[in-house]
């Protein structure tokens, strides 16, 4: 079987580091938020060309954290919209219910699976505060026309970079784009940790000052609490880790590149719809980091079945859209279709920096005889 993803032998290539880095923090006996959460936070705002990183939980948390903390400055308050793509992970929605906002559906790009710029302004109420553009599967949104539109209705941008670590447009990486972003290092992620994990990078040094707050119980001061905060830290072990594979990051970025040519070159099924990159990407010298690899098929249950029989292991993201869950029943009676067309066809196939040419080969013998 070519599993989807081999974590195994992903993290065996730092096996040493990753030791090393272990035995380094039992040694020190400091947990939480000490110097090797100092040290990954200083490490990842060089790496994404920012000015303040704030280690917390996990990505879910990095969203609700930045809209809590707008709320905190007096830019947000509860009952206010967020513009947000009708076809992402459900967290990006949760994140802004959390917060005790409302998500507003824009329907995505059907070629790139983005949000689509020309749709948000139509959205824009005298309720609106912010647009939290998703780079979904590892590519970058047009982020250059979203802050355009951003900017001309005084909105604040947060990005979700939870599956674009180490992507560039404009010589900007993933993170760099906007007010505000998140990211989530849960293990399956292009940089991730060995367990949950998650950071907040921006360049608004008093947002910053306020997050850092919000993740520790409010406080700054050991039992000098200025806000209702959280328990949301990442902690030493995590950052520890994540410093370890942060080295390669690039590298394995590279890797991902180059077997999502090989499939784009290689795959040759009229069954098949292959990712299409965004049409600005050329233009912006745009790398995209392929976290996943995602083909269309109408047919995609018996696809996937196809592919199982033949040892090939697929996982679907998503099969079904935010706005047709149950946790958000006031939203079922909405039409998205773009987002439920995307829904029902896509699958990811196998893509890692450890994948090797023997496998793919195989994925694309085996998808070609579909």
């Amino acid at each position: 079987m070519i599993e989807f993803l081999n974590l195994r032998a992903v993290n065996e290539k730092d096996r040493k580091d990753l030791a090393e880095a272990f035995e380094r923090v039992l040694g020190s006996g400091w947990f939480i938020l000490g110097q090797e959460v100092k040290n990954f936070e200083e490490q990842f705002a060089k790496y994404c060309g920012v000015s303040n990183c704030i280690g917390v939980a996990n990505g879910l948390d990095a969203l609700i954290l930045i809209l809590e903390a707008y709320k905190e400055m007096g830019i947000m308050k509860n009952g206010d919209e967020v513009i947000v793509p009708s076809n992402t992970y459900i967290a990006s929605m949760l994140a802004i219910s959390k917060a005790g906002l409302v998500p507003v559906l824009v329907e995505p790009d059907i070629n790139t699976y983005l949000l689509n710029p020309a749709l948000i302004e139509e959205k824009i109420t005298s309720g609106t505060r912010a647009v939290l553009p998703v780079h979904l599967y590892g590519q970058l949104c047009d982020m250059d026309a979203i802050n355009t539109v951003a900017r001309k209705h005084n909105l604040k941008v947060i990005e979700d970079s939870a599956q674009s670590h180490g992507a560039i447009l404009n010589e900007k990486r993933s993170g760099n784009l906007g007010d505000a972003s998140g990211f989530s290092f849960y293990p399956g992620k292009n940089l991730g940790a060995l367990g949950d994990g998650g950071a907040i990078c921006t360049n608004d040094g008093e947002l910053a000052k306020i997050l850092r707050a919000l993740r520790n119980y409010g406080s700054h001061i050991k039992y000098q609490n200025l806000y209702c905060g959280v328990n949301s830290r990442l902690d030493e072990l995590q950052a520890a880790f994540l410093s370890v594979k942060l080295r390669s990051l690039d590298a394995d970025n590279q890797y991902r590149r180059k077997v999502a040519q090989y499939y784009t070159d290689q795959i040759k099924n009229e069954k098949i719809t292959l990712p299409v990159p965004a049409a600005s990407d050329v233009l912006n010298n745009a790398k995209h980091v392929w976290h996943v690899f995602v083909v269309r098929a109408a047919n995609r249950d018996d696809f996937q079945k196809y592919l199982g029989d033949h040892g090939i292991q697929t996982v679907i993201h998503y099969p079904i859209p935010p706005h047709l869950q149950k946790a958000y029943k006031n939203y079922n009676h909405l039409k998205f279709p773009v987002s439920e067309k995307i829904h029902n066809e896509v699958i990811s196939l196998p893509i890692s920096s450890v994948i090797t040419p023997d496998e793919m080969h195989k994925i694309v013998e085996v998808i070609n005889k579909y």
